[in-house]
Order: C-alpha cells, then structure tokens, then sequence
C-alpha cells in the first residue's frame, strides 16, 4: 500500500507474476507489459467512453488498446497459439503484468527486490510498451532511455 499526506492507506495494484514452461534447453524469456492506462475524461475532447471499447463504423475505440493492453495480450495470444496448435513453446515464459506504470509504478521496485528468485533463470526481458507508428505498422523498440546493463567480474 502507499502511505498518504493525510496518513490514509491506499492499496497498490496488483502485479502479475506468470511462468510457463521449464525446460532447460530452451531459453527463459521474460514479458512485460501494463494493464493500467492515463487517466482521460470526455471533456478533455475524448467521444467516447475512454474505459468503454465501443465499435463506431466498424472501428473499434477503446483506452490503452496500444498503450499497454495489445501487447500484453499479443503475448497470451502467442502462447495460446502454440498450445492450440500442440507445438513445443520455443522458450520458458515468464510474464511480469503490472496495474500501475502509467501512474509511476509506486512500489513496484520493492516488489520486484523482494521477487528476486522469480528472475534468477530469466535469461531476456522484453519490453512490451510502446504505441504503434501506423494503423498498420507496431514499433519494434530496441533501446530505452535510462537502462544501463552491465557485467562486472571481481577477483
């Protein structure tokens, strides 16, 4: 929970931890994604009801479908594929879905420090947040701001 001005307590989001898949052949990869979207209101210009998908000629509108629902779910409709399909998943999955990124993550450090073991055979992370360049073409990020990866040997 985060702890207010006032001394009030308000519970956090939830986050999501999933795996699937722990063979030792295969690499672990792990997703992340946000289900949480800005906050918006109809008299900021929206026309519809920005947590409500409302199909308008054909076209369906609904809030946060690129930024962050699309992606997480491009990944859940990956596995499922494969499974429907009876392949052998290519990788151990592991999902990391969390209710809160728009709004700063609050607490999701310390969660994650306190996960640690849940990473400890992660081998990639994927970074499922990003809007799409057209109606047709997604983004494929390949670099962040702010991430530094290092490996550092002490003798």
């Amino acid at each position: 929970s985060l702890q207010l001005t006032d001394g009030q307590d308000l519970p956090l989001p939830p986050v999501i931890l999933g795996e699937l898949g722990k063979d030792p052949q295969n690499p672990t990869v792990c997703f992340y994604g946000h289900v949480d979207v800005q906050p918006a209101k109809k008299e900021d210009g929206w026309k519809t009801d920005p947590y409500t998908l409302t199909e308008i000629n054909g076209n369906l509108y609904g809030r946060g479908a690129t930024d962050n629902k699309g992606p997480v779910l491009a990944w859940i409709n990956a596995v499922e594929a494969f499974r429907a399909l009876k392949l052998a998943l290519p990788v151990n999955f592991k999902f990391v879905i969390e209710g809160m990124e728009e709004a700063g993550s609050l607490g999701l450090e310390k969660f994650l420090e306190e996960s640690q073991c849940f990473f400890s055979d992660v081998d990639y992370i994927v970074i499922s947040d990003n809007l799409w360049l057209s109606n047709r073409k997604p983004a494929l990020t390949y670099g962040s701001r702010g991430n530094a990866c290092f490996f550092v040997e002490v003798k």
